[in-house]
């Protein structure tokens, strides 16, 4: 086999490699980032609801938003302190980074993190959600 084609199947890897490894994590940790933002949106419809007309509504979000904080919590906590598999994920995470720059340098990492973006936000704009 040559350099290259050695080259290509690390690269591959380390690619598939952070791309599990990121999505264990953003798993967890869009549970919070996603309750600051709705915590915002919840302020806008209190505010913006002046009728009371959709009242239930808003109380029905404001549940929601309770119970996805209380699922985040329960993914990365064991009381005060972080659970074995969240802390694995964080140390897993950040040692594919490192075989990252080992392999490919800090643009090599710089790319496969936008690669990863792109990726999740294509995915996010071509799904179809029969809610809306």
């Amino acid at each position: 086999m040559i350099k290259q084609d050695i080259k290509n199947l690390k690269r591959r890897y380390l690619v598939w490699f952070y791309k599990t490894a990121k999505e264990a994590l953003d798993k967890v940790e869009r549970k919070f980032t996603q309750v600051e933002v709705d915590r915002f949106i919840l302020k806008e419809l209190e505010k913006s609801d002046k009728s009371g007309n959709v009242k239930l509504l808003v109380d029905g979000f404001r549940d929601y938003i309770k119970q996805k904080q209380e699922n985040g919590l329960g993914l990365k906590f064991d009381g005060k302190k972080l659970k074995p598999d969240y802390e694995f994920l964080v140390l897993r995470l950040s040692a594919v980074e490192k075989a990252i720059i080992k392999e490919l340098g800090k643009k090599g990492l710089e790319e496969i993190k936008a690669l990863y973006e792109k990726e999740m936000t294509e995915r996010i704009l071509a799904e179809r959600q029969d809610k809306i």
